[in-house]
């Protein structure tokens, strides 16, 4: 008997939290997709050209030209640009000439957002399977051109209407870290040089700054987005705001509820030094036997080739959901 009841108990509780969840649900306002559409073939054109400039290593020609166009592209939309240059040291000592590019939409307004991404090109293909391209630079359209052209393509849909301000961010000399074939250890910190100083240096007070998004990889083949460990432990409610803004977008299939490990990555910074609480968009691939950031991570065949406009789309769809429902 004292079973039967138990049960019964259970299912009176059942039915009581149900339809207070129901009540709750009805009660809340439902969320709807933005009415401005990411243009996928836009940012795919973006991506394209920075690669057109070749690999964007730092201290070489093809680094500064492409810098200087980004900087164009930024101002073209009416966003304010500031280049934060400084010469920062490789792991091996080598002075690289590191401009960390800033574009702000409606300067001085606060609240703001940011929203940053990397630049430069990894300068060795050090997890090649043909360990004859290990020295090799990597042109980098997915690890670095394409988190920018999803910001470019945000800002060139920037309304004058939002209420809040905006940073975007392209940090350098993030890919210098030490290499597979280096006769080193990787105490971490030779990785995200320009997010480092950033940090150090922030072009506004930080605390001004609501939250950070990081796209790092955000357009490969068959990508998807898992939630990452720092992410997770410094700034979860924004990780769930931007997996929740997936959703409405309609691409959770896309930003996956599983967690994934922990990427050292330019969001560390942002978060330990700046104090931003700052997530990293990243894609993950846990069957990839190469590596799990994706079969063309640091190898010569991260091209225009391997970059998928679907991608491109879930990602930055789902970045506007964001920014204009702040």
């Amino acid at each position: 008997m004292k079973k039967v009841l138990y049960a019964l108990l259970l299912s009176v509780l059942a039915a009581s939290c149900g339809g207070t969840k129901k009540a709750q649900d009805a009660g809340e306002q439902k969320a709807n997709p933005v009415a401005v559409t990411f243009n996928a073939d836009s940012a795919y054109a973006f991506c394209e050209q920075q690669c057109q400039f070749g690999p964007r290593v730092m201290n070489s020609e093809a680094h500064e030209l492409c810098g200087q166009w980004i900087a164009r592209k930024f101002r073209s939309y009416g966003l304010e640009v500031v280049e934060q240059k400084a010469t920062l040291r490789g792991y091996d000592g080598t002075p690289l000439q590191s401009t960390n590019i800033i574009a702000s939409y409606k300067p001085g307004v606060a609240p703001r957002l940011l929203v940053c991404a990397h630049w430069d090109s990894r300068p060795w293909a050090d997890n090649d399977p043909d360990e004859a391209n290990h020295r090799k630079p990597v042109m980098a359209a997915n690890d670095g051109a394409s988190g920018v052209a999803v910001m470019l393509e945000a800002a060139r849909l920037l309304p004058d209407s939002l209420g809040v301000g905006i940073d975007f961010v392209c940090f350098d000399a993030e890919d210098w870290g030490i290499p597979q074939w280096a006769d080193a250890e990787d105490p971490g910190d030779t990785w995200a040089l320009g997010a480092q100083h950033w940090a150090a240096n922030p072009h506004c007070d930080p605390n001004t700054i609501r939250f950070g998004i990081l796209l790092d990889m955000v357009g490969g083949q068959q990508a998807r987005f898992y939630r990452e460990g720092y992410s997770m432990q410094r700034a979860k409610k924004v990780v769930d705001k931007v997996w929740k803004a997936a959703d409405v977008a309609g691409y959770s299939s896309y930003f996956l509820q599983e967690e994934c490990g922990w990427v050292t990555d330019d969001h560390v910074p942002v978060n330990d030094v700046a104090g931003i609480p700052c997530i990293d968009i990243i894609n993950h691939y846990p069957a990839c036997e190469q590596s799990s950031f994706g079969p063309t991570w640091h190898t010569i065949h991260d091209d225009m080739e391997h970059i998928d406009r679907q991608t491109l789309k879930a990602v930055g769809q789902t970045l506007l959901q964001v920014l204009f429902t702040e």
